[in-house]
């Protein structure tokens, strides 16, 4: 394990520099960010003990190569800045406490978190893969997954509730679509949909999966659905539908105690003295920056041309199908007023490959547009190492000597972030600014 430097926490830097890590003007993160620490911890086995947040094992093989991890790698990134910060706080503390308060930044309650996880030195410790929910399952292979972690029935509705925020991504599991219609917004609005509305089989190409007889606009997982099928389960969803005080309290509880399995006793948020167990009523943290659950950043309110604030919305979710049918009535090439970032930006952000190949390819977006930080489509997918994005944009022609405000280019970003096939890719292209 490698050890930490011996200082204490500045916590008051630390969670400002998470939430501008998590919240500007690229991208609205934190419920990713709860992902990331869901399934850093949701390895767990109370019978072996092995599994769990410590040792940040996602960042090796075989774990980081997990089909139930694909694009997590995204927020260890962009927490990048806050690690050359913060030496002592290990990566396990790190990724455990931003999605903490992450669920504060989006209007939920106050998660307990304590510090004294360590990173491991490689991927000796890593669990095998397969320990993270299969979402296609029913109650049966639900309740066996969360006793393995030592949980019981309430607590696992309070954690599926977790659902509440973001969205299933087509290119990420092959599910797709939205819980909610506030997604950027921590509250009950989950159980309410998966309790109160009626929900049928969507007829489509892809996993079964539900959506809202109503509007077709939502979905659930099969997973999701054991909730409201399984009478035990069906029990507490639907009191966390009628309570949202309620839901707060069960899950910062369930989920503070999710972030420390397997970890050191220190890092038990309820054996340090002065932190209570949560008891309802629960305090409820200020309201969110994106009260509306609508990205602040989509475009949505920050343009009048609402069509093309949606082209940008589907190419940040890598929905190419639905991108190419809405392409006729958007304005492809105009920018996001706050943000000054083209669709092209966003796809590149993420990582999404089909969507950045019918962007050059059809849509023909310039690839040197900068945005508001001076970064191009490249120098957002050198960031992240979207090796496969980073080929199409240079194929496209994209230049390679752009410097952003910070006075890097494409080249030096992927340095910065270790970005080793990306560097290599670069060099290699014809035109590089060398370092």
């Amino acid at each position: 394990m490698q050890p930490q430097v011996d200082k204490p926490v500045n916590m008051e830097a630390l969670k400002s520099e998470v939430r501008a890590a998590l919240i500007n003007r690229k991208s609205f993160s934190c419920p990713i960010a709860l992902r990331v620490a869901w399934h850093a911890s949701g390895t767990f086995d109370k019978h072996d003990g092995t599994g769990g947040s410590d040792g940040a094992t996602m960042r090796f093989e075989p774990e980081i190569s997990d089909d139930a991890n694909k694009g997590l790698s995204i927020v260890r990134d962009m927490l990048h800045e806050v690690k050359k910060a913060h030496p002592e706080v290990s990566e396990a503390d790190l990724w455990t406490y931003a999605g903490a308060v992450a669920t504060e930044f989006m209007g939920g309650p106050v998660v307990p978190h304590a510090f004294g996880r360590t990173d491991a030195d490689d991927g000796s410790s890593c669990p095998e893969n397969g320990r993270i929910p299969d979402a296609s399952k029913g109650a049966d292979h639900v309740r066996e997954f969360f006793t393995r972690m030592g949980f019981s029935d309430r607590e696992t509705v309070a954690l599926m509730g977790g659902h509440t925020v973001g969205r299933a991504h087509i290119v990420r599991s092959g599910f797709d679509g939205p819980w909610t219609r506030k997604n950027l917004s921590f509250d009950n609005e989950y159980f309410r949909n998966l309790m109160f509305e009626e929900w049928q089989v969507k007829e489509w190409d892809g996993p079964l999966q539900y959506e809202d007889v109503a509007t077709g606009e939502l979905m659930m997982l099969p997973t999701d659905m054991a909730m409201r099928t399984d009478a035990e389960y069906a029990k507490w969803a639907r009191a966390y539908a009628n309570d949202q005080d309620l839901f707060f309290a069960d899950f910062a509880k369930a989920y503070a105690k999710l972030l420390a399995l397997g970890c050191p006793e220190a890092c038990n948020p309820f054996n340090v003295p002065g932190v209570e167990p949560p008891i309802t009523p629960f305090p409820v943290a200020p309201a969110a920056a994106a009260p509306s659950g609508k990205c602040p950043f989509s475009g949505a309110g920050a343009s009048s041309d609402a069509s093309s604030a949606k082209f940008r919305e589907l190419a940040m979710h890598g929905s190419v199908g639905p991108l190419k049918k809405a392409t006729p009535a958007a304005d492809v090439h105009q920018l996001e007023a706050s943000s000054s970032r083209s669709a092209l930006h966003k796809a590149a952000f993420w990582g999404h490959v089909q969507v950045i190949d019918y962007l050059c390819n059809e849509v023909g977006i310039n690839p040197d547009v900068q945005d508001v930080y001076g970064d191009t489509a490249l120098h957002d997918a050198a960031r992240f190492g979207h090796a496969d994005v980073v080929k199409l944009l240079l194929a496209a022609g994209a230049s390679t000597s752009v410097t952003n405000a910070a006075g890097l280019t494409p080249l030096q970003v992927a340095v910065e972030y270790s970005k080793h096939d990306v560097v290599a890719l670069l060099k290699a292209a014809p035109s590089h600014s060398r370092l």
